[in-house]
């Protein structure tokens, strides 16, 4: 995976749900005053008035703790399918909350926020629906049956509040967490690209300087066995260098410079009986556009070699340009993946590149800032 996608995991859905997500479960505590109230001020039996706070403080402990339970490493069941424990703590819940009506009456739908809460984040969506319509099924009835129903209106208000805070909220984190998947997904998709480019250029580049040095050392072994042994020694480090280029690709810190690749291209042109000629300084390009230049001329060489029956290759830089010119056979057929690596290249430093028709025949590359 490239450095860019680690970077993007870094901050991804887990990272996200474990650091705010607790905010959501502490954030409703505030509801449990009314429950307080009702059992400071009840007039049940004292038997239900101790099971009423033992139902009390119960409910909010198992409430805390499954709710860190199920963000500890995969997001509860919002983002992931919940854990059998968040069930049964979600079934201890609502036996808390039935303990208390004895002793606390209607204030017992304060209960019904920290419920709803929980299956939104904690649960499935299934889950989260069936205890939205439970929960506000529930206050409605208090309100309509209750001879007090009337002083309950507030809480059906803030309960049907709530419930639209929560499907909005946990919407919201569903698409961002997809998001976050998605440019997880990208970023990686762009390296495997771009490794696959870089092997591309550097096998299919060495490959072919490889195949002319042999062929030369096969004509030249019968009459000058000493330059031909320099042609196989050339052959050798050509594929060490190959190799080394690879692993460094694969690694993500491959990197050349056009004064190198220059360098290469005048060599290996050269061996091959066809002239080569620089004009200007690889100094007047950044070191940004460099990199892309030198990727570029590696790229236009093998083409010549390949394809070209050149006899002469030019190289032409100025400040914010650099033109590949050669006078061969010319552009013939579909691009192939070479020329669309190119042109991916360029387009990825802000540059643009173009090919056409060259002087008497021949192929001008052209790439411009």
């Amino acid at each position: 995976m490239s450095r860019e996608a680690g970077r993007v995991r870094e901050r991804g859905p887990d990272s996200v749900w474990e650091r705010y997500g607790w905010v959501m479960a502490v954030v409703w505590l505030v509801f449990l005053i009314y429950p307080i109230l009702g059992l400071l001020r009840s007039a049940a039996d004292a038997g239900w008035i101790v099971t009423g706070w033992v139902a009390l403080v119960a409910f909010v402990l198992i409430y805390i703790a499954a709710f860190l339970n199920g963000m500890s490493g995969d997001g509860g069941g919002l983002l992931t399918p919940p854990r059998p424990i968040q069930w049964v703590a979600f079934g201890a819940l609502i036996v808390c909350a039935a303990l208390a009506i004895p002793a606390v009456s209607g204030n017992a739908l304060s209960f019904v926020p920290f419920v709803m809460s929980f299956a939104s984040y904690g649960l499935t969506r299934p889950a989260h629906w069936a205890t939205v319509a439970g929960g506000i099924g529930v206050a409605a009835a208090t309100v309509l049956l209750l001879p007090d129903g009337v002083d309950y209106v507030a809480v059906l208000a803030i309960i049907v509040l709530l419930a639209t805070v929560n499907t909005v909220t946990t919407a919201l984190i569903v698409r961002s967490v997809h998001a976050q998947q998605l440019e997880v997904e990208l970023a990686t998709s762009e390296g495997r690209e771009a490794v696959a480019r870089d092997v591309h250029d550097l096998i299919g580049h060495s490959l072919t300087v490889v195949r002319v040095k042999a062929q030369l050392a096969r004509r030249l072994i019968a009459t000058d066995p000493e330059r031909a042994d320099a042609e196989l020694a050339d052959i050798e480090a050509l594929t060490a260098e190959a190799l080394s280029g690879v692993r460094e690709t694969v690694a993500g810190i491959r990197s050349a410079t056009l004064a190198d690749e220059l360098a290469t291209s005048r060599n290996v042109l050269r061996a091959a009986g066809v002239g080569f000629v620089v004009h200007g300084d690889a100094e007047a390009l950044s070191p940004a556009q460099a990199l892309t230049a030198s990727w570029i001329l590696r790229e236009a060489t093998t083409n010549v070699l390949r394809h070209a029956a050149a006899s002469a290759v030019s190289v032409r830089i100025r400040p914010g340009g650099l033109v590949v010119a050669d006078d061969g056979r010319g552009i013939r057929g579909p691009e192939g993946n070479g020329v669309r690596g190119m042109r991916e290249r360029a387009a990825m430093s802000g540059a643009r590149l173009s090919i056409t028709a060259a002087g008497a025949g021949g192929t001008s590359v052209e790439v411009t800032w």
